[in-house]
């Protein structure tokens, strides 16, 4: 007789494909299905929603930047906090479908931990991946005004307040502290998770270094899908950046050496900063081409057409997906050398690094891509493909998740 199917409660914000989190969220709910797990969402209603049989239990959408009245902003404040509507809801999901395990991803500022307390009353082992610092910081980049920021640490989470750390705002940076404070005082992360697993070494000692015990600290690393490698392009004649185009993405320091190099480079993606960067671009007449959003596969065959993949980030960047991509597709990466992106990156044998926020740092790696021949920087890439099949591969990330789940399973 067949054993019936475990039932995984995979949680987080969004159900479409909104970014890292959300790729990651999916492509983990897709590789249990594929191992007779039953994987069972809970998210929050957005539009742009994927269909779901369980979209019933979602919560009511939150989503920012909208006008809104002074009750309506007051009650959508008390949610982020804290939402009663969350806890009721998964506790249906939970008697329907009664999971075996919870995996949670991002909640904060839409679900809210509130969830975590329900799950633990009715003895279901939780963890949860953490995808950014909203764990030590209250503000989850750990910036401040676009700068690397750790005021915050030993307890002092006032500092948010008093750097106006979120969008520049007291009202909202205040949210954000009572958001903080009531979280910790209520234990909602710390009290509830059996487990928190962190997919880069840095942000588990990060994480360590900001009063997070060891042993509740599991490093898995993340996984890129094997099946997207192809024979690299050898006469590639760009660069390309691919992500998000906001401030802490080091994307005025890679115009400004692209400019010096004289490269070129194209830009896929969107966000805030894109009409500022359009406006440098003009200024220093440098070679660049913004290509926008890119789908899936689009955005593959022009990695895989790239001399390189440049991520010059100014931030504590967790474990970029796009680094394990490249190396699949054929691309090697320069990347900068801070928070998570230095243990993906082998100097010399899979790309080069640059110091973050140096312009001639990175003019000079960038120079150096472009002066190697193209079986050197596909050699590089070869090395960074048999690194992803031999340590970030779907396998790895299942087994040492199933060795998880059933380490709880079994208390």
């Amino acid at each position: 007789m067949k054993k019936p199917a475990q039932t995984l409660l995979a949680i987080n914000n969004y159900f479409y494909r909104r970014g890292g989190a959300e790729t990651l969220f999916f492509e983990h709910m897709q590789l249990f299905n594929n191992a007779d797990w039953r994987s069972i969402p809970f998210a929050m209603q957005h539009p742009e929603n994927l269909p779901s049989d369980y979209a019933s239990y979602f919560v009511g959408e939150i989503e920012y930047g909208r006008r809104l009245s002074l009750s309506q902003k007051l009650s959508q404040a008390a949610k982020v906090i804290y939402s009663r509507e969350a806890q009721r809801n998964i506790e249906r999901l939970i008697e329907d479908v009664r999971p075996d395990i919870a995996h949670a991803h991002n909640v904060y500022h839409h679900l809210s931990p509130a969830i975590f307390p329900v799950l633990k009353k009715a003895g279901i082992p939780t963890v949860m991946t953490a995808h950014d610092l909203k764990l030590a910081c209250p503000a989850y980049k750990m910036l401040s005004h676009d700068q690397v920021c750790e005021r915050c640490k030993g307890g002092r989470i006032y500092n948010v307040v008093r750097q106006r750390c979120i969008k520049d705002s007291v009202a909202l940076s205040g949210l954000v502290f009572l958001e903080t404070l009531v979280h910790r005082s209520l234990g909602l992360y710390r009290d509830n998770l059996d487990r928190i697993i962190v997919p880069s070494r840095f942000y588990r000692e990060k994480l360590i270094e900001w009063g997070w015990p060891e042993d509740k600290l599991i490093y898995i690393p993340n996984f890129v899908d094997l099946d997207l490698a192809r024979a690299p392009v050898r006469n590639s004649d760009y660069f390309l950046y691919a992500g998000r185009l906001s401030e802490e993405k080091g994307l005025v320091t890679l115009i400004e050496a692209v400019a010096e190099t004289k490269q070129r480079l194209l830009i896929a993606g969107s966000g805030p900063l894109e009409q500022q960067l359009k406006q440098l671009v003009a200024k220093l007449q440098a070679d660049v081409e913004f290509a926008g959003h890119l789908q899936a596969d689009h955005l593959h065959r022009t990695i895989n057409g790239a001399t390189a993949l440049i991520l010059p980030s100014q931030w504590y960047e967790n474990a970029l997906l796009s680094i394990l991509e490249a190396y699949i597709l054929g691309v090697p990466v320069i990347g900068s050398r801070i928070g998570g992106i230095p243990e993906l990156v082998r100097e010399g044998v899979t790309g080069l690094l640059a110091e973050p926020g140096n312009v001639q740092d990175l003019a000079e790696k960038i120079a150096m891509m472009a002066g190697f021949t193209a079986q050197k920087r596909g050699a590089m890439a070869v090395e960074g493909a048999q690194w992803v099949r031999e340590a970030f591969s779907s396998i790895q990330y299942k087994n040492a998740m199933l060795d998880l789940y059933a380490s709880l399973e079994s208390r």
